[in-house]
């Protein structure tokens, strides 16, 4: 095919992205109205870069592209999309693109927490000196769920820290961090294991598996005074159920993603105590646009060599 277009969500993301190669044209579409708006190249059109954290509307449209060959999303999750591609080119996440942000946010997270610097921000607001001796992180049981790319930079980045790491996966396996960190654990186990555990990070992508994972029932069995830590996804956790546990003083939760989101302003966990909350921005550093761009030059590279795209999570 001469002249190979690529679409980006918008004039940011074409300047983020680019340079393109020579002979490769950028075009802006948001996937929220018709690509018949896009003229002649729609007809030309190889890869769809999806927005970032703004759902694509138009994805039926995808259908009447003749040339298209990959949908790739900015994001590591990709719940709710693989419903929605029509027959014909792939969906592939961004793996590798938000390790670094994710991961240290939830180490930070956790830190911040068992720390009570939160507090100490408060205390700062009132202008409040109140000194006060709370847990490490060195010397803590943590129990890792989620054990892709994000759940193993957090592993990494976890091991200077003096931890105890015991990670979890869909099914219990030896990978390539098992030398350093043990098997990974089913999630079948996952009530044996919480009780011994004093802080739980979650990792995990959200599916049908996951949806609701952490319910009364998982988050009964963490000990009393132990913390969540969420990076995942929102509906991961019963949010009802975890309020219940916050508002008893049982556990501790910070969250950088909740359910729903964005969180209404009346919401009753705006305001509970022993929470630590941020407004899903795990992956929205600095880190992000390199890796990005590194990711969907690679893709890009693979279709104009006639191979197979990396990453994929649907074909269609």
């Amino acid at each position: 095919m001469t002249h190979p277009v690529v679409s980006v969500p918008d004039a940011d993301w074409a300047e983020r992205l680019g340079p393109w190669p020579d002979g490769v044209e950028a075009v802006e579409w948001d996937v929220r109205s018709d690509p018949s708006a896009l003229g002649e190249v729609a007809d030309r059109l190889v890869m769809v870069v999806l927005p970032y954290q703004r759902p694509p509307t138009a994805m039926a449209a995808l259908a009447g592209l003749p040339s298209l060959r990959l949908v790739q999303t900015l994001t590591a999750g990709f719940d709710g999309l693989p419903e929605q591609m029509p027959p014909g080119p792939a969906l592939a996440n961004a793996v590798g693109v938000h390790d670094a942000s994710t991961s240290e946010l939830a180490v930070g997270l956790a830190i911040a927490s068992l720390r009570g610097i939160d507090t100490a921000v408060h205390d700062l607001e009132r202008g409040r000196w109140a000194p006060a001796v709370h847990l490490s992180l060195a010397d803590r049981r943590l129990l890792l769920v989620g054990v892709g790319g994000v759940g193993s930079a957090i592993a990494r980045r976890l091991e200077p820290f003096e931890v105890s790491i015991t990670r979890v996966g869909s099914r219990a396996r030896e990978d390539d961090l098992s030398d350093r960190f043990g098997p990974v654990r089913g999630s079948d186990e996952l009530a044996a294991l919480l009780p011994h555990h004093d802080v739980v990070v979650l990792a995990c992508p959200l599916t049908d598996a996951t949806r609701g994972l952490f319910g009364r029932s998982l988050l009964g069995a963490m000990p009393d005074g132990s913390l969540l830590v969420n990076v995942a996804r929102g509906p991961v956790v019963d949010t009802a159920a975890l309020l219940d546990e916050l508002m008893l003083g049982r556990l501790h939760a910070a969250l950088d993603v909740v359910d729903p989101e964005p969180l209404p302003h009346d919401h009753p966990l705006w305001g509970a105590p022993h929470l630590l909350l941020t407004p899903h921005v795990g992956g929205a550093t600095s880190a992000m646009v390199p890796r990005a761009r590194w990711l969907v030059h690679a893709q890009l590279e693979r279709l104009l060599a006639g191979q197979d795209p990396a990453h994929v999570v649907h074909r269609g």
